[in-house]
C-alpha cells in the first residue's frame, strides 16, 4: 500500500485535470492495480474541515505515513513571507508544505508552478510565489537547494503547463515501486526518461525544419512552425512528440507551435517589466537558435537549405 497525499497551492488546477485524464496508467489503475491509497486530493478527497485538519496533523506526527507528497501550484509566500494569501486547513499552505516535506518519503512537483513558479512567479511576482525547489532556473525555491526527502531524493519535477498526464502517473508508479531510484534526474530535477530529448524529437515537420520550409499560418498541415511562428520545439525538453497527448496528437502535429512550457522560462522569455516586447524575444527566430547551434554556421546552413529544398516540402504529406 502506497499512501499518496496531493495538495494544491497557487494554481489553476490544470495539472489535476490533466492527471485525471491519464491513460497509461489511469488514475483508477493506480488504486486498483498498483495499490495506491489516496489520503487526500483537492478534487477527490472526502475529508473537509476538522476531519481534514486531523488527517494532515496525523501525517505530520507520523501516525499516517506519507509515501508520496504531490504538490501542485506555487508556494505562495505573500504578504511579507507570511503566506496568509493562501490559507488551507486553518493555516498558511506554506506551513503545511514545510511540515509535511519533513516526513514525506518522496516529493513530486506536478506542473510548472510547483516545479519553478510558473506564471504566478512572473516579475514582479506580487504573490511572492516560488516552486518547491526552484525559482525559474535558480535552484533553491521554497525548500532550499540542499533539500532531500526521506527517500534520499530532491523534489522530483514534472513540469508542463499542464504536465502530460502519463508523465505524472508513470512517475508515481516508478516512485511507488522503487524504480525512481534508477531513473536519472537532470540538473532541473526532471526525470530524464521524459525530458532528455527535445520536443522536436518525433515531430512530423522535421523535414520542413531541415529545409527551412516555413509556414506562416496556424493549423497548416505543412511547413515548419519555427521560423515564422516561433515554435520552441528545438530548445525545449519534453517527450510530447514521442508520448502523444491523448495518445493521438501534439501541438506541432496539430499545426500549433510548441510554447516551451516544460522549461523554467515559460511563458515569457527574457521579458521583464519595462522592456519592450519583441516577437523574437518570446518566439523562436531570429534571436533564439536550436540548442547547440552556432549562429554563423546556422545562418549559412539556412541559405543552403532554402536553395536546395525539393518541391515536396510544399506538399501536405501527413495528416493530423
Amino acid at each position: 500500500m502506497t499512501n499518496i497525499l496531493w495538495l494544491q497551492g497557487g494554481a489553476c488546477s490544470g495539472d489535476t485535470m490533466s492527471f485525471l485524464n491519464s491513460e497509461n496508467p489511469t488514475a483508477c489503475d493506480l488504486i486498483t492495480d498498483f495499490g495506491f491509497n489516496l489520503l487526500w486530493h483537492p478534487s477527490l478527497g472526502l475529508e473537509l474541515g476538522n476531519n481534514l485538519q486531523t488527517l494532515l496533523w496525523e501525517c505530520f506526527l507520523g501516525k499516517t505515513s506519507v509515501d508520496i507528497l504531490v504538490f501542485e501550484g506555487t508556494v505562495v509566500n505573500a504578504p511579507n513571507n507570511t503566506g496568509e494569501w493562501n490559507r488551507f486547513a486553518g493555516r498558511p499552505m506554506k506551513d503545511w508544505v514545510t511540515d509535511l516535506s519533513k516526513v514525506a518519503k518522496f516529493i513530486v512537483a506536478a506542473g510548472d508552478c510547483a516545479s519553478w513558479g510558473g506564471i504566478p512567479a512572473i516579475e514582479p511576482n506580487p504573490t511572492q510565489s516560488k516552486g518547491l525547489q526552484f525559482l525559474k532556473r535558480q535552484k533553491g525555491g521554497f525548500l532550499g537547494e540542499n533539500f532531500v526527502s526521506q527517500g534520499g531524493l530532491p523534489v522530483i519535477n514534472i513540469p508542463g503547463c499542464p504536465a502530460h498526464p502519463d508523465w505524472i502517473s508513470q512517475i508515481l508508479v516508478a516512485v511507488a515501486t522503487g524504480r525512481i531510484l534508477d531513473i536519472a534526474l537532470d540538473e532541473l530535477h526532471r526525470p530524464k526518461t521524459f525530458f532528455s530529448t527535445f520536443t522536436q524529437t518525433g515531430c512530423t515537420r522535421n523535414d520542413h525544419f531541415a529545409y527551412k520550409a516555413s509556414t506562416q499560418k496556424f493549423g497548416e498541415r505543412t511547413g515548419c512552425l519555427f521560423y515564422d511562428l516561433g515554435c520552441r520545439g528545438p530548445m525545449t525538453h519534453s517527450s510530447c512528440n514521442r508520448i502523444l497527448w491523448n495518445h493521438v496528437s501534439s501541438k506541432t502535429r496539430a499545426g500549433m507551435p510548441c510554447l516551451g512550457c516544460t522549461e523554467p522560462e515559460f511563458p515569457f522569455y527574457d521579458l521583464k517589466p519595462g522592456t519592450v516586447f519583441k516577437t523574437q524575444t518570446l518566439l523562436g527566430a531570429p534571436k533564439d537558435l536550436p540548442t547547440g547551434a552556432n549562429r554563423q554556421d546556422y545562418a549559412l546552413m539556412t541559405v543552403v537549405a532554402k536553395n536546395t529544398a525539393p518541391d515536396w516540402v510544399e506538399e501536405e504529406f501527413f495528416t493530423v
